[in-house]
């Protein structure tokens, strides 16, 4: 089977670049990005596809970042020169440039209209080009500070409450009868005292 090349799209702002590639449902895909240069293979629909980029300057791939999607490849590189002017192509041969990418107009912006960077929202859950330096995604987990709502459990101050309700419980009707438990308990001891005077013994002297 033979290997087309490619589609590729893309646009840029000062400090990065956003290229696509275009292709539907990739599988078997292979995608390498150095300082100069981006190579990508790949399966789409039953079809071998393949491109080499030699990029006009350089890019840093810590920090860059690329997600495989249903409908196509995207990926963003930084600059490796930021703050600078905008490059007036992606790749240093013209050729190719004219026969291999095209302008991604959804992104595109003129340099000097460029207010905010690129939505990277497609981007999410991707993965680095930069070995540990994609691991900055983690950084959403700084949404566990949510679990600072634990501080709710204050709440059980109302056992404060509780003590209040079981002493009002306390002066229920009912429950005052039960002293009355003890007068029972004294009859029954004074009867079993008086039972034990009549049973103890004269203890007087009767020899004299």
């Amino acid at each position: 089977m033979s290997t087309l090349t490619a589609p590729v799209k893309w646009a840029q702002r000062k400090d990065s670049l956003y290229i696509t590639i275009s292709l539907a449902d990739v599988k078997d895909h292979t995608i390498n990005v150095t300082e100069n240069k981006l190579t990508f293979s790949g399966t789409s629909n039953g079809q071998k596809y393949s491109v080499e980029l030699v990029l006009y300057k350089e890019v840093d791939t810590e920090g860059s970042i690329m997600n495989v999607l249903p409908m196509n490849v995207q990926m963003k590189l930084m600059k490796k020169e930021k703050d600078e002017e905008f490059w007036p192509r992606l790749l240093q041969d013209k050729h190719l440039e004219k026969t291999n990418v095209k302008i991604d107009w959804d992104r595109y912006v003129d340099e000097d209209e460029e207010e905010e960077g690129f939505d990277t929202s497609n981007l999410d859950g991707g993965m680095g080009m930069g070995g540990m330096g994609g691991m900055g995604g983690m950084g959403g987990m700084g949404g566990m500070g949510g679990m600072g709502g634990m501080g709710g459990m204050g709440g059980m101050g109302g056992m404060e409450n509780m003590e209040e309700m079981l002493k009002k419980m306390g002066g229920m009707g009912g429950m005052g009868g039960m002293p009355d438990m003890g007068s029972m308990g004294d009859d029954g001891e004074g009867d079993s005292d008086d039972g034990d005077d009549d049973d103890m013994p004269d203890l007087e002297p009767t020899g004299n």
